[in-house]
């Protein structure tokens, strides 16, 4: 295996805790995604050879795949939960031009009319049971995972806004939200049931340190429906997966889509998300949140896709070293992209943006 990375770094879960958890300036740089779309994990792993030696009949190739790509990559965890809570949706697809395209072409959630847009479709709806979802991977993350690694509790759970947009369909919710209020609920009550569960049985495996809820709410302009109906429908239920990993010690992260700044006040000070991550400059630049909400929870990512995929490698390093310079001092800050490794970013970046990351020392700064 060869790497293209200048400095070499041990996994440690303790201090990426620690600097989402604002405990002091961190001993070096620790990175965060959300996922990498897998064709951009494919090439990862063919160019360096970071499955040598793995056997791809072995029941747990998937997880030990997982554990060997993301040490290769810097990363302290690996990103696991529970599986077996997919909702059938309505989708429509477009051929995927990205650089790494997708064979199949990419699928998008019907924005007009989803599964469930009345009461009938509401109780005929095949709706998941969370005490069935498999803990298969987790177990074996449990036993197996190295010590320096962590698991981040996350995906199956906490999509409150995503799930009611998708289910109903974007322009029907918007319809119903004026029409139909008591399905809205009904259905934003079915998740919240089915999430406090989720998370009660994910809670209980020990490796997972870190829980991360992903919902987008927003748009560039603001958020998707009214601040006060995502306070009747949305944020309850983050409230509750906040309060519920507190009480388990772990510290709650959220990522989100979007302009929210008409109920960022909301996620602070009601939900308490301990780190907010999904910027984009066209919204708000990392660096300049550092000196308003980011003095009071952590920041996540921020070196935004639309740059990644347009800057040369030159420009990608300034902007990571400007970006630590500005957000490390006082810990609060993983460096990562704005959203996620999209296969239409250029490998290459994103691997700069990673080396760079593993170079940078706040003592280089004097």
């Amino acid at each position: 295996m060869h790497s293209p990375f200048s400095v070499a770094i041990t996994p440690d879960w303790r201090g990426l805790v620690d600097a989402i958890r604002r405990t002091g300036s961190p001993k070096r740089v620790h990175f965060i995604e959300l996922f990498l779309d897998p064709e951009v994990s494919d090439v990862i792993v063919e160019r360096y050879g970071v499955l040598d030696g793995l056997d791809p009949a072995d029941p747990f190739y998937a997880e030990k795949r997982e554990v060997a790509l993301q040490s290769f990559l810097g990363y302290d965890y690996v990103r696991c939960s529970l599986r077996g809570m997919d909702m059938p949706l309505n989708y429509t697809s477009a051929k995927d031009t990205a650089g790494l395209a997708r064979r199949d072409g990419r699928q998008y959630v019907d924005e007009h009319k989803g599964p469930v847009t009345t009461w009938d479709e509401f109780e005929r709806y095949p709706w998941p049971d969370p005490e069935a979802a498999t803990t298969r991977s987790l177990e074996w993350y449990e036993a197996h995972l190295p010590d320096g690694m962590c698991v981040i509790g996350s995906g199956g759970f906490a999509h409150f806004a995503e799930y009611i947009t998708w289910l109903m369909g974007y322009e029907t919710l918007c319809i119903a939200l004026c029409e139909q209020r008591d399905l809205v609920e009904a259905i934003a009550r079915r998740l919240v049931d089915a999430y406090r569960i989720f998370l009660k049985r994910l809670l209980e495996f020990d490796r997972v340190k870190i829980v991360w809820g992903s919902d987008d709410m927003g748009y560039r302009g603001g958020p998707l429906i009214s601040p006060d109906d995502l306070r009747a429908f949305v944020l309850p239920g983050h409230k509750l997966m906040a309060e519920m990993s507190h009480a388990a010690g772990r510290p709650y992260l959220l990522h989100a889509c979007g302009n929210l700044s008409l109920i960022m006040d909301d996620l602070l000070d009601d939900v308490c998300i301990d780190a907010k991550h999904s910027f984009e400059d066209t919204i708000e630049r990392v660096t300049d949140v550092k000196d308003t909400y980011g003095r009071r929870i952590a920041l996540l990512g921020g070196i935004d896709v639309d740059f990644l995929c347009r800057a040369s490698e030159a420009e990608v390093r300034v902007r990571v070293r400007e970006t630590l310079e500005k957000c490390m001092p006082g810990g609060g800050y993983v460096l990562g992209t704005g959203n996620s490794v999209a296969n239409y970013i250029p490998l290459d970046n994103y691997l700069a943006m990673l080396d760079e990351g593993r170079k940078f020392t706040l003592q280089a700064r004097a």
